[in-house]
């Protein structure tokens, strides 16, 4: 046996998470902080949706190559290039202002976070199976949230502190320790992939072609495992993140005050949507590893949509109260699915083209969670935001019908436990 092939799923997910973790902290101070400091970066209002969206639409063009290159490449090396890339990517937003610049920034990290996401997510498919994708692919969309959540949080706190320049400085110091850390501990994990559903045939027969996708409604299982990712991230990527802070600004002003000290409105979104995004952290883990105990994820992503549709409503009414219960709930769809996702990815098998389905499904989810801020932002003189919230609950209630008649079906891509177990009844030798 190769060395390669005894490696410990932990030895793989600490490094690969720390530097997925790490390497957010920029990308999201910015989106809790941006819309609020425009003066501070040296851009208007009007292009805040444009540079938010920016990072997004250059995926489109890139997530496809860069999952062809995994598919073919050595997966290490291609994320740790991709972790430094994002470090420089960070750097550039605190050293230097206007519109322009941060552009450029921008459409870097873009290309920095292909090579991160795709890579993550086929560093951890390498080494997860059948019975604990689920779980596997949890813990590494918990180390996301984490990411997500620590630079809303604390570039919310930096800014109001040190200043919009100074907090994006320690983000790029922070997300270059997230690549070194990968570059020392991290093995290479590629030749792990093909143990992914693998079975052993006898000389007297031969296992159907794609055996692992032998299900006839493998097509459309990819195209609703799409969607599924495209709608979450529209929802919650796009628009919740992107208007939450001038949500919060049209109800309760620039500042308010806590125990009579006054807080900074900057802090309070990035507290907000920091807290949302641990609530997404811990809600990934425990939905991936519930899908792994029952026959259908699919009927486990059903039951996440319905949280989301309810916060979004919630959120509409924007009464204390309603936001109070609406933030948790949408958080919790945004960690359950979007990790529900990329298992259902992993479990239409299809291992030599892993990195490019991965390519196409986060290339629609970049697509959704691109057009989100500029969607949000021309609709919220016509409708308001509570308007926009609709809409996106909108859209969350449409997958659920989707996959509600996706999950009841009697026989669907996602029962891949009891398909391998056929397949090794018939091409198995005694």
């Amino acid at each position: 046996m190769k060395k390669d092939q005894t490696i410990s799923p932990f030895r793989v997910l600490l490094p690969v998470g720390i530097g997925t973790c790490l390497s957010l902290l920029g990308d999201a101070s910015l989106y809790a902080v941006l819309p609020t400091r425009t003066i501070d970066a040296g851009v208007s209002v009007a292009s805040v949706g444009i540079l938010l969206s920016a990072n997004r639409f250059v995926r489109l063009i890139l997530n496809g190559p860069v999952g062809i290159v995994y598919d073919h490449w050595r997966h290490r090396r291609l994320f740790v290039l991709a972790l430094f890339i994002g470090a420089c990517s960070t750097a550039i937003y605190g050293l230097t202002q206007g519109f322009w610049p941060l552009l450029a920034g921008r459409l870097l990290w873009g290309l920095a976070w292909a090579g991160i996401w795709i890579g993550g997510n086929t560093i951890i498919l390498d080494i997860a199976r059948d019975d604990n994708r689920g779980r596997w692919v949890g813990i590494y969309q918990a180390t996301y949230f984490l990411g997500s959540s620590g630079g809303s949080l604390l570039g919310g706190f930096l800014t109001d502190r040190l200043g919009y320049p100074q907090m994006m400085v320690v983000g790029a110091s922070l997300t270059l320790i997230g690549a070194l850390v990968a570059l020392i501990f991290l093995p290479e994990t590629r030749a792990l992939r093909q143990e992914a559903a693998e079975f052993i045939v006898s000389p007297r027969h031969s296992p159907p072609e794609n055996a692992n996708v032998s299900n006839p409604y493998g097509k459309v299982a990819f195209a609703l495992v799409t969607a599924l990712y495209g709608a979450n991230r529209f929802a919650l990527a796009g628009v919740f993140s992107s208007t939450f802070a001038l949500f919060l600004l049209e109800q309760i002003g620039d500042r308010v005050h806590i125990a009579e000290r006054p807080l900074g409105i900057a802090t309070l979104a990035g507290l907000a949507l920091g807290l949302s995004k641990l609530i997404s952290m811990a809600s990934a883990p425990i939905v991936g590893g519930l899908s792994d105990r029952i026959s259908s994820r699919w009927r486990v992503a059903v039951g996440g949509l319905v949280p989301g549709v309810a916060g979004f409503s919630l959120l509409a009414i924007a009464s204390p109260l309603a936001i109070l219960v609406g933030v948790p709930l949408v958080a919790i769809t945004g960690g359950s699915n979007q990790g529900l996702s990329t298992a259902l990815l992993g479990d239409l098998g299809n291992v030599g083209r892993r990195s490019r389905q991965l390519g196409l499904m986060f290339t629609v989810g970049d697509l959704a969670s691109a057009v989100g801020p500029l969607l949000a932002y021309a609709l919220i003189p016509l409708l308001g935001i509570k308007g926009v919230y609709l809409l996106s609950a909108g859209v969350l209630a449409s997958m659920f019908l989707v996959a509600l008649r996706w999950a009841v079906r009697p026989m669907h891509i996602c029962q891949l436990s009891e398909l391998h177990k056929e397949i090794d009844h018939d091409y198995i030798e005694p």
